[in-house]
């Protein structure tokens, strides 16, 4: 009887295996024939599934946001905080540190390429719907919130998750677990705060101010 093979599984398994090889050896050195041998195929089977580096990193990069949805989608009532549910995005353990690695190496393609760029934009759209939701579940008076401080609460912390999770690849003794959630709890707290104080301040009205045409000079004699 022939073996059936889960094509989504290896397909997965292969992109699991790529950021493995760009987290260890950087995104140049990460071959096609680098991928294939750490996943013990031929470079023949992965052509079968993917026609290039490239669709192995986009693969890459889908599976890691399917993780990272699935991570922070908190089923209601679970009693979790924002902080329990952002915290599952950062580098806090070896598979979480391996993505960040390998993004680390992703953004720093991005000028040359202009592929991976838009790759990014998607990614960071994605990323920030995931961060809009968790606020949003999290933070009841997110609704009453400007759309204004809200945007810019959600830039905030999206810019500060980005800046976490580049610094504990660079610098992992640095960075523990402990301190990035400490980290991150501060920063909550110091956002909600400032969004808080804003959403509550009375409204500046415009002070408009009469602008004054220069005049012409005028000829000698005219």
């Amino acid at each position: 009887m022939p073996k059936i093979v889960d094509h989504a599984a290896r397909r997965d398994e292969i992109a699991l295996v790529a950021c493995r090889v760009v987290a260890s050896h950087g995104f140049e050195h990460a071959t096609v024939v680098r991928i294939a041998r750490e996943a013990g195929y031929t470079t023949g089977m992965i052509a079968h599934y993917f026609d290039s580096k490239q669709e192995i990193i986009l693969a890459a990069l889908r599976m890691i946001l399917r993780r990272m949805e699935q991570r922070l989608t908190v089923p209601a009532g679970s009693g979790a905080t924002l902080l329990d549910v952002l915290g599952e995005s950062l580098p806090l353990d070896a598979p979480r540190t391996t993505e960040a690695a390998f993004w680390t190496a992703f953004w720093g393609q991005m000028s040359t390429d202009k592929r991976l760029k838009r790759l990014n934009a998607w990614v960071h759209r994605e990323y920030m719907r995931l961060y809009t939701r968790c606020l949003a579940e999290h933070w009841p008076e997110w609704h009453s919130w400007p759309q204004t401080v809200r945007d810019q609460v959600l830039r905030a912390i999206a810019t500060f998750l980005n800046g976490l999770t580049a610094g504990a690849v660079i610098s992992p003794a640095e960075w523990p677990a402990a301190r990035l959630l400490e980290q991150l709890e501060l920063q909550l707290g110091l956002w909600r705060a400032w969004a808080t104080r804003e959403a509550l301040a009375p409204a500046q009205p415009a002070i408009t101010k009469s602008v004054r045409r220069p005049t012409r000079a005028r000829a000698p004699g005219l």
